[in-house]
């Protein structure tokens, strides 16, 4: 089809450096050393006694990303279309209330301690049972009750740089995980149009471990009420099969001759119908290490995605149970069912309790690292 493998970042030496992708024409390839800067914080509110900060983040080509220090909340990336009109791409609120309000599908939000599902929301470790919240039909989602999406995280801006760091501690026994979790993610906004995210954890207990970045795509920038005409393409030659309630069976399947093939690239609206519920799956990539790992294209805006990561698989949403109903919506929009879509890097889904799976477990002494980049461009 029309959209092209895109070879998005190297590693070089244990660093990462960005390769340009000609990703909003000549202007911002003569642009990409200059310095990118990091604006004062802006008041947005307060959660528990706490103040909320909307930090921005903006590079010399005119690339905006806005982010929260509740729940490390992306709240805006702003990007031009190929006439060069610029819109924000990541489904959002007008204000904190949105992201308090009950019900709130993790619009933009860091997920942790551990992203996705825990069947049964328990799992064992060296020998003992940990009970976990059981917060969607019996098993744990997303870190529980109070996730990482849910706290206020300590943010430092770094100076001359658009980047910013959000720390957290989990305490031991938070949502019934056990060890103190420290945890550091930091996003960068490069000079070549990318988002550049870096987590790293330690703990002093043995614990599950499964980081990951929950926004919502649409890069219609709003003029599309649904992500079905967007064309996604995943390296990724399996997934994980899941029962009724989206916990794996344990098997890893080719997606060939499936609905669940994304290897050349396809408009998401094409098989959906076929996937019971829509898309909310977990896709196992062909690549190791760091490597680009699929597109996302949307054709009447030009604008398109490409996504590097160093985790093994990626959760790809089809935003299934969005309905309309959420209230504060930016612009008062309707965020209906697959007004927007999720990829989220991660480990496999119930990693605790598939021993066939990668590990998720953290121990002390070790580090959890994990890189992910979105790099945003035209075509």
């Amino acid at each position: 089809m029309f959209i092209k493998q895109i070879s998005l970042m190297t590693i070089i030496s244990g660093s990462l450096i960005a390769t340009s992708c000609n990703s909003a024409g000549k202007k911002a390839e003569e642009s990409t050393d200059s310095v990118a800067t990091t604006a004062a914080p802006q008041p947005y509110g307060h959660v528990d006694g706490q103040e909320v900060l909307q930090y921005t983040l903006t590079n010399a080509n005119g690339i905006v990303v806005k982010v929260l220090n509740y729940g490390g909340v992306i709240t805006d990336i702003i990007t031009p279309d190929r006439d060069g009109n610029k819109g924000n791409i990541v489904l959002s609120y007008d204000s904190l209330a949105g992201y308090l309000q009950k019900g709130n599908p993790y619009f933009g939000t860091l997920v942790g301690r551990y992203g996705n599902r825990i069947a049964k929301a328990t799992f064992q470790l060296d020998g003992q049972t940990y009970k976990l919240a059981a917060n969607d039909h019996g098993n744990t989602l997303h870190g529980g009750m109070k996730g990482f999406d849910k706290v206020v995280w300590k943010a430092t801006p770094q100076p001359g740089d658009s980047s910013l760091v959000l720390e957290y501690t989990s305490k031991d026994g938070e949502e019934g995980y056990p060890g103190n979790l420290q945890v550091q993610v930091t996003y960068t906004l490069t000079a070549d149009n990318a988002l550049k995210i870096e987590y790293a954890a330690t703990t002093d207990k043995a614990t599950p471990v499964n980081l990951t970045q929950h926004t919502y795509f649409n890069l219609s920038a709003g003029k599309d009420a649904n992500i079905l005409d967007h064309v996604l393409q995943l390296n990724a030659s399996n997934y994980t099969p899941v029962d009724d309630l989206l916990i794996p069976t344990g098997k890893i399947s080719p997606v060939k001759g499936t609905p669940m093939d994304f290897t050349a690239a396809k408009k998401i609206g094409q098989d959906i119908g076929k996937v019971k519920g829509g898309y909310d799956h977990n896709w196992v990539f062909d690549k190791q290490g760091f490597d680009t790992v699929g597109s996302l294209y949307h054709e009447a805006s030009g604008r398109y995605m490409t996504m590097a990561t160093s985790e093994p698989a990626v959760q790809f949403y089809s935003g299934n149970f969005l309905d309309g109903s959420l209230d504060y919506t930016r612009d008062g929009a309707k965020y209906v069912q697959h007004a927007g879509m999720c990829l989220e890097a991660q480990h496999f889904p119930d990693s605790p309790n598939q021993p066939s799976f990668p590990n998720t477990i953290l121990k002390p002494g070790e580090r959890y690292t994990q890189t992910t980049v979105y790099q945003f461009g035209v075509k």
